[in-house]
Formats: structure tokens, C-alpha cells, sequence
């Protein structure tokens, strides 16, 4: 349970500690979203670390790419810990998101049906 909260944490840290609380909370919802789906694993860290053994392959960014996995933020990474904490309580206002992406690139893969919260297009379909 402890390691499932930390795997949380760590991504809610690394894909959107600079983001406001509904920001961070909508990545929370996008692992949970998945753990949930019959399309991807079962538990948050093997949601959170898919595709890791190869660089720049994996679902999400902070965990292949290459640089440390410490929070080096301490003040980030408590709120972080709080929000994987809370988001299980908290509405899904990404619609069931499975997928989201940072405003600034364009995926192949990216509908022009999307919510946003701060810097990052949250998908619940893909093309």
C-alpha cells in the first residue's frame, strides 16, 4: 500500500509538481483511470513504471529518462504525497482520462476532444 502511494507520488511529482491542485490531482486520476482499464496493468507502480526498460519508452516521462527519481523539492513533494493520498477521494474531473500529454508537443496519437488543467490536454479516446 505504502509503495502504491509512493509510486503515486512520484509521478504526480515529476509529471506535475510546477502545476496548480487540479493539475496534479487530474495526473493522479489518469493512473488510477488505468489501473482500473483491462488495457493496462493491474497495480499504480506497474501502471506508473510500464515500458521502463527502455529510455524515453516508457508511459510516463520522469521514469526513463534518464535523470534522478529523488524529490528534490521537499515542499513539491509533500503536497505530491498529499494528493496521491486524496485523489482516490476526490472526483475525476478528467472524464475517465487514460492518456494526456503537455501543451507545448503535439502526439500523433492526440484527438482534438480534450479537458485541460494548466499545461497539460487530458484524453479518454485516442485517434
Amino acid at each position: 500500500m505504502i509503495a502504491e502511494l509512493m509510486c503515486l507520488a512520484l509521478t504526480i511529482y515529476f509529471e506535475a509538481r510546477g502545476e496548480d491542485f487540479q493539475s496534479r490531482v487530474a495526473v493522479g486520476h489518469v493512473v488510477m483511470n488505468r489501473v482500473k482499464s483491462a488495457n493496462f496493468p493491474n497495480t499504480i507502480c506497474e501502471v506508473t513504471t510500464e515500458g521502463g526498460e527502455y529510455r524515453h519508452r516508457c508511459q510516463f516521462s520522469w521514469y526513463c529518462d534518464g535523470l534522478s527519481d529523488d524529490p528534490k523539492e521537499q515542499l513539491a513533494w509533500r503536497q505530491s504525497v498529499f494528493i496521491a493520498a486524496a485523489v482516490p477521494l476526490l472526483p475525476d474531473k478528467t472524464k475517465g482520462a487514460l492518456w494526456y500529454h503537455a501543451d507545448y508537443v503535439k502526439p500523433n496519437w492526440a484527438t482534438t476532444s480534450y479537458i485541460k488543467f494548466g499545461k497539460h490536454r487530458f484524453y479518454n479516446q485516442l485517434k
